[in-house]
């Protein structure tokens, strides 16, 4: 079995949403201090010995948040459509992410989105 290499990076932003056809206090306009984890798997090391530099997961993680970061989710797309719950968020974020990072030895393994300190979910498209 090939080595993996598991490389995580945190970032955060803020933003508002409104949950459509929740039967609860979230189907009101409300925003969170979201977290973001990224976990990028890798199966080999460059002539540095890195699987990825730290700082590419980094800037793109915050290149991804800050296109959300402090604005009306409902009004973005996909959001636009698409119930921007949680877990459509942290689903978009790993296919932006994924788009501008992978490459044929590293690619997003998963995001972990924090809506709080108390609640997250993770998504992943690995099987």
């Amino acid at each position: 079995m090939p080595a993996t290499y598991l490389l995580t990076v945190h970032t955060d932003f803020a933003a508002a949403h409104t949950l459509r056809d929740y039967p609860g206090d979230c189907s009101r306009l409300h925003g969170h201090n979201w977290k973001l984890e990224a976990q990028v798997r890798a199966t080999a090391l460059n002539d540095v010995g890195m699987a990825i530099d730290f700082k590419a997961i980094k800037s793109v993680a915050r290149e991804v948040a800050g296109e959300l970061d402090h604005r009306y989710l409902n009004e973005l797309p996909p959001f636009t459509t698409v119930n921007p719950t949680a877990e459509n968020i942290a689903a978009y974020i790993y296919r932006q992410m994924s788009a501008r990072l992978d490459t044929d030895t590293a690619r997003v393994s998963a995001v972990t989105l924090w809506e709080t300190d108390r609640a997250c979910v993770r998504y992943s498209e690995d099987t």
